[in-house]
């Protein structure tokens, strides 16, 4: 009679040991990942918006997980405010996080909506008080476009001496704007002559203190206030 040779396999428990050790790695790694929070967060290039702004326009106000907070998500999410031209994002050591921002220029606030308008013609909303003129009147679409342009050309020192602009044509000049200055100076420009606002400075050193109306839209001269 034929015995029957039943084999015995031996369970090879240092396999089993390193399989559950790497599964173990494993899982604490994921949850390291899942649970480091970003420790500091470093923001550059902003005026108009605070810190704290910008924190939570891109949802990191409350510091969540550093490594599954994507640099994609947090563009994505700053580049929606009218406010912001365009985002920057690193991560560095110590779980930082680098945010830099290029923020729109609002170069004049339009007093019939409240709002600013960007040196792209765009018109923003901003609840703060900047030093930009204000537009007093209505101006025909593509005059108003080519104040825009102008507006970038002036220094942001003379920008922001600029009280209000007024559209004023007359039958001779339908570019003819009327700027009211802080210093109680008021000056005629037309577009085709606006870049002469940079050199106020020099012109209020002629004035020796008096005050009045600079015509710089035909003839430089300037009529003293009776």
């Amino acid at each position: 009679m034929t015995k029957t040779i039943v084999k015995k396999k031996k369970l090879r428990i240092g396999r089993l040991l390193f399989l559950l050790l790497f599964v173990a790695v494993i899982g604490l790694f994921l949850y390291f990942l899942a649970t480091t929070k970003i420790k500091n967060i470093i923001i550059k290039g902003n005026k108009l918006l605070s810190d704290e702004e910008i924190m939570k326009i891109a949802k990191i106000e409350t510091y969540p997980e550093f490594f599954l907070t994507w640099n994609s998500q947090i563009k994505e999410r700053l580049e929606k405010s009218p406010l912001i031209e365009n985002v920057s994002i690193k991560k560095d050591f110590h779980n930082t996080v680098k945010i830099k921002v290029k923020e729109q220029e609002l170069l004049i606030k339009k007093e019939q909506t409240a709002k600013y308008v960007t040196a792209k013609n765009e018109e923003v909303e901003y609840k703060k008080n900047l030093r930009v003129p204000t537009l007093k009147n209505e101006v025909p679409e593509k005059k108003f476009k080519s104040l825009i342009i102008n507006l970038k050309t002036v220094n942001k020192d003379i920008l922001g001496q600029i009280a209000e602009i007024k559209y004023v044509p007359n039958e001779y000049d339908k570019d003819r704007f009327l700027l009211y200055m802080n210093d109680g100076n008021s000056v005629y420009l037309t577009l085709t002559k606006f870049e002469m606002i940079n050199y106020y400075h020099k012109v209020l050193v002629q004035l020796e203190g008096r005050k009045g109306i600079l015509y710089l839209d035909s003839g430089n001269h300037f009529k003293i206030m009776e």
